[in-house]
């Protein structure tokens, strides 16, 4: 074969005898590719001739590789797939959920004084004679000439004796301006805070700017963001009826909305607090029977442990204030209380225990022209009555004595026979405290 023959036969890529060759193009430009117009380049870059000319995507081309691709994706999928299940597990996990339900029962436990199985306010019958001498003392209906001073007043009254329950009502569902006895529930709902372990008496509470509240109290004087102790605050609110001190714990226990709740579970229909204190205008509400009721929940011992009680009335029995029923009561009685004044309204609630261990309630409230002191003259008269009528009702019933037909009629010396029955003889001192004994069970 000639060698210019067996120079090309090299040259035939192998397998393709018959391929010819295929000179190599020039890479330079030619006057002809020079003079050939260009098209943009975006135009350019997204021609099917440039994206083929792109590197692929990275896609493996063994099987090992694309079984490394999809276990890598799935271990990913896995992995989500497991925090979501597990974070729905846990919510459900039955451990938690039994903590939190016997979590849930200690706190219903804790909190019972606030459902509405707390007893409410139990009334047997009227005290007919008492409801008379408060309404003569109260005085007749308004008289056209106006000569009579204290019509002026509109009194509500509520009195309940704790042993019988019997009472006296003057107008005592009626709705009147709270003042500051708005305060007692309030107290009442912070120790049920305190027995429900969401309230520490040795916290600290800070006074805000917008707690801050003028008239009755000292703690206004204080520099805003000053702290206290939550037992502080809550006793200030009480002995010497602060205004800040209210507006702090109202703050501590949710606000007004939560308590006006809290009120009506306790069947406190009246009760409402509407806007902060000193509330001069006399929106926050409450009634004599509202406070009696309190009163009467809080005598109890279900509304607050123990403990808490003998703290709220050691507060209401050092309440500064005393002009008011106080000044009604006779020597060696006490009163747990908490007054209330405001410019159109006068008031005092309290429980009295007396020297003899009758326990009563008693709330006054009264409308009045503005700082018309006639209004506290009539509440000092309602606590006179009402304290004598109990002290008079708890006496023993005057002795009799005892007169014993005689047995043998037409005898001259009737005593001279021995009785019949020993154990009744006007000489025996047994049978001598037997009628006292029936006559005082009888004494109402």
């Amino acid at each position: 074969m000639p060698l210019q023959e067996r120079r090309l036969s090299v040259m035939t890529p192998l397998g393709n005898s018959s391929a010819t060759h295929q000179p190599r193009r020039s890479s330079r430009p030619t006057v002809a590719n020079e003079l050939r117009p260009t098209r943009p380049l975006t135009s350019r870059l997204n021609s099917p001739s440039t994206r083929r000319d792109r590197p692929p995507a990275f896609r493996p081309r063994t099987a090992s590789g694309l079984a490394i691709l999809y276990g890598t994706r799935l271990l990913i999928l896995g992995v989500g797939i497991g925090v979501l299940a597990g974070t729905i597990l846990s919510a459900w996990d039955p451990a938690t959920r039994f903590s939190a339900e016997a979590q849930a029962e200690k706190t219903d436990v804790a909190v019972a004084p606030s459902q509405p199985a707390l007893p409410l306010l139990k009334l047997s019958e009227e005290i007919v004679p008492l409801k008379a001498q408060v309404q003569a003392v109260i005085g007749a209906p308004r008289t056209s000439e106006g000569t009579a001073p204290l019509t002026q007043l509109t009194p509500g009254v509520m009195v309940v004796d704790l042993d019988t329950h019997t009472f006296l009502d003057i107008n005592a569902s009626n709705s009147f301006a709270a003042a500051s006895t708005i305060k007692v529930p309030v107290l009442a709902a912070f120790f049920q805070e305190v027995d429900a372990g969401k309230i520490r008496l040795d916290e600290m509470l800070t006074m805000r700017p917008d707690l801050i509240a003028t008239e009755a109290g000292d703690l206004q004087y204080q520099p805003p963001g000053s702290r206290f102790l939550a037992l502080e605050v809550v006793t200030k609110m009480i002995t010497v009826s602060d205004n800040t001190a209210t507006n702090m714990i109202i703050d501590r226990l949710g606000g007004k909305d939560a308590l006006n709740q809290r009120f009506q579970t306790w069947g406190l229909t009246h009760t409402a607090i509407r806007n902060p204190l000193p509330d001069l205008g006399g929106t926050n509400t409450t009634s004599p029977k509202d406070m009696a009721t309190l009163m009467s929940m809080i005598n109890s011992g279900q509304m607050v442990s123990s403990r808490s009680q003998a703290r709220m009335l050691d507060m209401m029995r050092n309440v500064v204030t005393d002009s008011l029923l106080p000044r009604g009561l006779g020597e060696g009685a006490t009163i747990a209380h908490k007054t209330g004044d405001i410019g159109s309204l006068v008031g005092d609630i309290g429980m009295v225990d007396m020297p003899s261990g009758k326990r009563y309630v008693i709330g006054v409230l009264v409308k009045r022209p503005h700082n018309d002191d006639n209004a506290q003259n009539l509440i000092r008269q309602i606590s006179t009555l009402t304290y004598q009528y109990f002290e008079r009702s708890s006496q023993p019933a005057p002795q009799t004595p005892a007169t014993e037909a005689n047995p043998h009629p037409g005898s001259a010396n009737p005593a001279s026979p021995a009785p019949a029955n020993p154990a009744v003889s006007p000489s025996d001192p047994q049978g001598a405290s037997i009628p006292r004994l029936k006559s005082a069970q009888s004494n109402p």
